[in-house]
């Protein structure tokens, strides 16, 4: 069964409780034959694909939508006043935030946590420093000025609108379990983004993934058959206040251990290692224990052909139109395009 199909085996019914409707018996047949079985793949365009447009933003999303991708991935963190909103940064950052006087930031801003939306989108994030070196790395994005840090609600009305209906959303919570006075707390996170995804009735569509656990735990309790990412990173598997408390070292692999943490919930169960991180032997340990493997964020055409080549489910990249290309020379299907805003 390809990956697609294996994600969209999930809905809920308005005003009803999250059901699987045949999931529950594709988990007990082994769900590493329908991850594997087919060569479904999951380009998923990194920030909306931040190499081609401003991160994060609604001019992003539009143009990796009309490009074509299977996945929008994207981040989220809670204004002051509760609001889902589309932000890597757990503070304003001067690499691509202007002032209402058109000013790049001298420094790091105040934490998204303590800004109000009003206050939020007062900051022009459509173009990146080119005097930075962040600014430097993507030379080919190409600005949109006057694009406002977004709403998570936005974001689903734009790609209504747009008609990318069949787009999926790969939703990151940001927090960061050793700064706990930067961002929510998981629960008010979770219960928020959990809120919107309900009242824009996506959640079909929809993966929430985090490297803080924590997260990913209270999905598998309040909404347990959503699909959850566990994001690794060298330092983040050091450190098991990122684990909910695992320590990997007690697992023997990377793969044993985001089971045990993924066990409290029936939903699919993704890993999401940095990708030079990820080994053959690892993707092959992954998928015999029925978790699908996508690696981030790989952006360079070659190490974009080997982990397609090793088999991997799907890739996040800041250059959709690179993978796209890789996956055309290997015979992969191409996502369609929704119509360009």
């Amino acid at each position: 069964m390809p990956l697609h199909s294996f994600f969209d085996s999930t809905s809920r019914p308005p005003g009803g409780r999250w059901r699987p409707f045949w999931l529950a018996a594709l988990l007990l047949a082994g769900c590493a034959g329908s991850v594997t079985g087919g060569r479904s793949f999951d380009l998923q365009a990194h920030r909306g694909g931040r190499g081609l447009a401003p991160e994060n933003t609604l001019a992003a999303f539009s143009h990796a939508a009309a490009m074509g991708v299977d996945t929008l991935e994207l981040d989220i963190g809670l204004s002051a006043d509760g609001v889902p909103v589309v932000s890597h940064d757990t503070r304003l950052n001067p690499d691509h935030t202007r002032d209402a006087q058109g000013r790049w930031l001298p420094a790091q801003g105040a934490p998204i946590r303590s800004l109000t939306l009003a206050q939020l989108q007062a900051y022009d994030v459509g173009r990146l420093d080119p005097a930075t070196a962040y600014g430097r790395q993507f030379a080919t994005q190409q600005p949109r000025d006057g694009e406002r840090i977004p709403t998570l609600a936005q974001l689903f009305a734009r790609m209504q609108a747009q008609g990318a209906t069949r787009v999926r959303f790969n939703i990151e919570t940001k927090i960061d379990p050793t700064k706990p006075d930067e961002t929510a707390a998981p629960e008010p996170m979770v219960r928020a983004l959990l809120a919107e995804i309900e009242r824009a009735g996506v959640a079909s569509r929809v993966t929430v993934q985090s490297f803080d656990w924590r997260t990913l735990a209270l999905v598998g309790r309040l909404a347990p058959h959503l699909p959850r990412a566990y994001l690794t990173s060298a330092r983040t598997l050091r450190d098991s206040r990122w684990t909910a408390g695992l320590a990997a070292a007690d697992f023997g692999s990377t793969p044993r251990l985001v089971k045990a943490a993924a066990a409290n919930g029936p939903g699919p169960v993704i890993w999401s290692p940095a990708f030079a991180d990820l080994t053959p032997e690892a993707l092959r340990e992954a998928h015999a224990l029925g978790i699908a493997v996508l690696p981030w964020t790989v952006n360079q055409r070659a190490d974009m052909a080997r982990l397609v080549d090793w088999g991997v489910d799907g890739l996040i990249t800041d250059y959709p139109d690179v993978l796209r290309s890789v996956m055309a020379e290997r015979g992969l299907p191409l996502p369609a395009g929704a119509p360009a805003r």
